[in-house]
């Protein structure tokens, strides 16, 4: 969204917080999806519930049908499409682990209060009022929640939309580990050659993390602006794909680095750069260098465009526990088990903003969240962060307390200001459950 739209969206955000306070191809069967033999647990399992809010707006009756190409955006498709993305666009699969990492189970589900425009609320409250097809609150490597709603499963794949923007960034952090990428003060088109002579190949690696491109970029979710553009050339497969998706965006507004403005396009363009860098396929990349290392228990995917690539500014799709695993791992700052999976440096650097970058700051970025590497800041005293998707999508990380929230949701809206009543629940879970 542009910058004034998106400062619009969050400063709705921020009045409600100040109310609570004083944000290649894979199977398509979802039957034949590849699960690792979950670890034994030390308590019941998680929680299912056949509906959720506005349920028979949402498909109930007929069984929360799938959308297709055109309607997969629309009521009463979203319960459908969202856990079944990858059924409605080609998608590359990113491979579990021989093993799932094992992850313990809590005796019994935390009593949590969280307030909210004056009021106190419960988890069963939150769930009442809130399109969540998943929630997930694990504390180190112990699962204290688990929900799902609208006939969902732990054998869903959701999809995370812009959540997948971050992962992206992780992998960037890895390969720049690995010195395939050299510099994040390279330009695109030191790895991406078509991209030479256009304004986001002009631009450092550093910038299109930060978005802070300066490169003009329409992002307000009306179906007519130059996201819209983008996911037609991307994902919905109505465009080549590949470079030529991005060729588009070429006019430098403001200098680099000196503007956050919020584009999907820029995400795309590291993907490009990364796969060049690596010289395979992100999902691969990511399936070696991360999802396989960490245990992930099923399956991932990854929706591609009509060139092959990966679409990194959305579109990756997995269960609710291994979200939670990455969420776990950027919270022992890239170390799975002591294993070093993403550099340290590059997780704090992701995660953290610069005194020399005022304009990344939260409450300047946006009015609340700051940015980071494709990762949203909060204006804490102490360091959290979250992956953040359209719709409700979210994973929120305190590396403090090794705390992660994990929430996928169907919302009606891209921008729904109650997005701030998630942000509520997560600052109880930091107040109470940490430790």
């Amino acid at each position: 969204m542009t910058l004034d739209a998106q400062r619009g969206y969050f400063r709705v955000v921020a009045l409600s917080l100040a109310l609570v306070a004083c944000a290649s191809g894979c199977t398509s069967d979802k039957a034949s999806l590849a699960q690792a033999p979950a670890p034994p647990s030390v308590a019941a399992g998680p929680r299912f519930d056949q509906s959720g809010p506005d349920a028979d707006e949402l498909g109930a009756r007929q069984g929360y049908p799938v959308g297709d190409r055109n309607s997969f955006f629309r009521v009463p498709f979203l319960v459908g499409s969202q856990s079944h993305q990858d059924e409605i666009f080609p998608s590359r699969s990113v491979r579990r682990a021989a093993t799932a990492s094992p992850l313990a189970r809590a005796a019994s589900e935390p009593a949590l209060r969280y307030d909210y425009q004056g009021r106190t609320f419960t988890l069963d409250d939150y769930m009442a009022r809130n399109p969540a097809t998943g929630l997930l609150v694990s504390r180190d490597d112990t699962i204290l929640v688990e929900r799902y709603q609208y006939a969902r499963t732990d054998r869903d794949r959701f999809t995370s939309w812009s959540m997948a923007k971050t992962i992206t960034s992780m992998l960037i952090g890895i390969a720049v580990g690995e010195g395939r990428i050299r510099s994040v003060d390279d330009t695109a088109a030191t790895y991406v050659p078509a991209l030479a002579g256009t304004e986001y190949g002009r631009t450092s690696v550093r910038h299109l993390l930060q978005m802070s491109s300066g490169v003009r970029f329409v992002e307000e979710y009306t179906g007519a602006d130059d996201v819209s553009r983008l996911a037609a050339d991307t994902f919905r497969q109505l465009g080549s794909g590949g470079v030529a998706s991005v060729t588009a965006y070429n006019e430098r507004a403001v200098p680099a680095g000196t503007k956050f403005a919020y584009a999907s396009v820029e995400t795309e363009v590291l993907g490009l750069v990364l796969a060049a860098a690596v010289g395979r396929s992100v999902a691969e990349y990511l399936q070696e260098k991360v999802w396989q290392p960490i245990g992930a228990e099923a399956d991932a995917t990854w929706i591609i465009d009509r060139a092959g690539h990966e679409v990194t500014f959305c579109c990756f799709n997995a269960v609710l526990r291994d979200y939670a695993r990455l969420g776990l791992l950027l919270a022992h700052d890239g170390n799975w088990r002591g294993r070093q999976i993403v550099p340290a440096p590059w997780v704090r650097a992701a995660t953290s903003v610069g005194a020399d970058q005022p304009h990344l700051r939260p409450r300047t970025a946006t009015p609340f969240f700051g940015y980071g590497y494709q990762t949203w800041i909060f204006p804490d005293d102490r360091r959290m962060f979250a992956f953040l998707g359209v719709r409700g999508q979210a994973i929120y990380v305190d590396p403090a307390s090794r705390l992660v929230l994990v929430t996928t949701a169907v919302r009606k809206l891209p921008r729904d200001p109650r997005v701030a009543e998630t942000v509520a629940l997560w600052r109880a879970v930091t107040r109470d459950l940490a430790r």
